[in-house]
């Protein structure tokens, strides 16, 4: 009869297993559950993998339902909890040994128990109630149905209430000692999403040639475009940069550094992906230039790339447009400033306006000004653009870029998450700290 329970039990376990996403990484818990659930869990089944293997064996006391399996401190663990606790976490397929894990985790349970006590804390029935009943959610289930499905299992509700306690316990044991401790800045959230995407997708290596078109020179600029996109080799694109480019890479030869697909434009980049090595863009005409592009290489990334990319920059105007003193100004800048933030203290004493700190989406972005920050890492400069009129030189600085979020995340989330990230390796470093104070004694071979 047992056997064939089981077996009309499996396939709902197998379910909430998949449902609950059962690791032993803490970190991955906590980002798939809510924040306090993901804590509530983490004590019993995230942080089995960061323990050290019990140590001291002993002659066996006795081998009754109640006698002891182990002594922590001044408290014991029975083979009923024990044997309780193992079915509990096969029927969750959590990994490893079921009895050896089991045992891992109720010795744990018994050092935060005695933690909370010191600190004064405790877990109310309601909360316990409450903490039963969202653990069930995951399942789909109320607590008294989850209850009902575990006892088919041979699991007996107390053994579920006693996990959800010391679950309960562990969490505020954790926010006391170290929330706050845990300060997450928007720099960190920025590099966290930034991380996520993972290299955006698509990889573009280019060159470029940039001819400027003032009034006068516009239309043998426009000629002179055609028949530079004609190219079809390296070697010729590279000396035509050289020979023609205002562009700083044309000492280069045109060559740029490998850059995401997703930093440019969105019309920009079909036709970048519409090119073989080799072959050139035709003329993208901006208000004061004509760029070619030449594709060098293109490489694909394990990750997708975001539907947007956000750009923070700043646009920092000096008199004086491409003048040699406006020129020397902005390398002094330049030479200066590590962060955007540092420009609000060289721009003391001039005109608030002459500093502009904007973000905006790639395909928000003014199209000479989103090929400019194209190929900028943050903390870099452009200095080639000016002003409509060209009374000013345009120093662009960029700040930062971060793709879009997931649907359904936001910036809270991402926050969320490094904090319990870090929380749970404090949590982690603690507890090893208990078990290493602890006198632990089993008797299990």
């Amino acid at each position: 009869m047992n056997e064939i329970r089981q077996m009309q039990t499996q396939p709902f376990f197998t379910r909430f297993a998949h449902a609950l996403r059962v690791t032993v990484l803490a970190p991955v818990l906590a980002l798939a559950l809510a924040p306090a659930l993901a804590l509530l869990l983490a004590p019993a089944l995230a942080i089995i993998a960061a323990l050290t293997p019990l140590s001291g064996t002993a002659a066996t006391p006795g081998h009754g339902l109640f006698a002891p399996v182990a002594r922590v401190n001044d408290r014991v663990v029975t083979r009923y909890e024990l044997e309780q606790r193992a079915k509990f976490m096969t029927l969750l397929r959590a990994p490893g040994d079921p009895m050896k894990e089991a045992l891992k985790v109720l010795i744990n349970e018994r050092l935060e128990d005695d933690a909370a006590k010191a600190m004064g804390i405790t877990a109310t029935p309601e909360q316990i109630k409450q903490g039963m009943d969202e653990f069930a959610k995951r399942a789909k289930l109320t607590g008294d149905q989850f209850v009902a499905e575990l006892a088919k299992g041979g699991v007996d509700k107390e053994t579920f209430r006693d996990f959800v306690r010391a679950g309960l316990l562990w969490r505020d044991v954790v926010r006391t000692r170290f929330a706050a401790r845990v300060q997450v800045s928007d720099a960190e959230v920025d590099r966290a999403i930034a991380q996520s995407a993972n290299a955006n997708g698509l990889r573009v290596l280019l060159s470029e040639i940039v001819l400027p078109t003032p009034p006068e020179q516009a239309k043998p600029a426009q000629d002179l475009a055609r028949q530079l996109s004609q190219i079809t080799s390296f070697s010729a694109f590279s000396q035509a940069a050289r020979q023609y480019s205002a562009s700083r890479s044309r000492d280069q030869g045109g060559q740029l550094p490998w850059m995401p697909i997703s930093n440019l434009p969105a019309p920009i980049r079909s036709q970048i992906l519409s090119l073989s090595p080799g072959k050139v863009t035709a003329p993208i005409v901006l208000p004061k230039a004509i760029v070619l592009f030449q594709m060098r290489a293109i490489e694909e990334t394990s990750a997708p790339a975001p539907k947007s990319v956000s750009v923070e920059y700043a646009r920092y105007l000096i008199p004086g447009g491409h003048s040699e003193t406006a020129l020397k100004e902005a390398a002094r800048i330049e030479a200066r400033a590590d962060t955007c933030d540092d420009l609000y203290g060289l721009n003391k004493g001039r005109d608030p306006a002459l500093l502009e700190r904007v973000t905006q989406t790639v395909n928000q972005l003014p199209k000479d000004v989103a090929l400019e920050l194209a190929h900028l890492d943050a903390g870099e400069f452009s200095d080639r653009l000016t002003t409509d009129n060209g009374q000013m030189l345009v120093l662009l600085m960029m700040c930062g870029r971060v793709p879009e979020l997931p649907k359904g995340q936001s910036r809270a989330d991402v926050r969320q998450q490094i904090a319990n990230q870090r929380i749970g390796s404090y949590a982690a470093g603690y507890l090893a700290q208990l078990r290493a104070d602890a006198a632990i004694e089993t008797y299990v071979p």
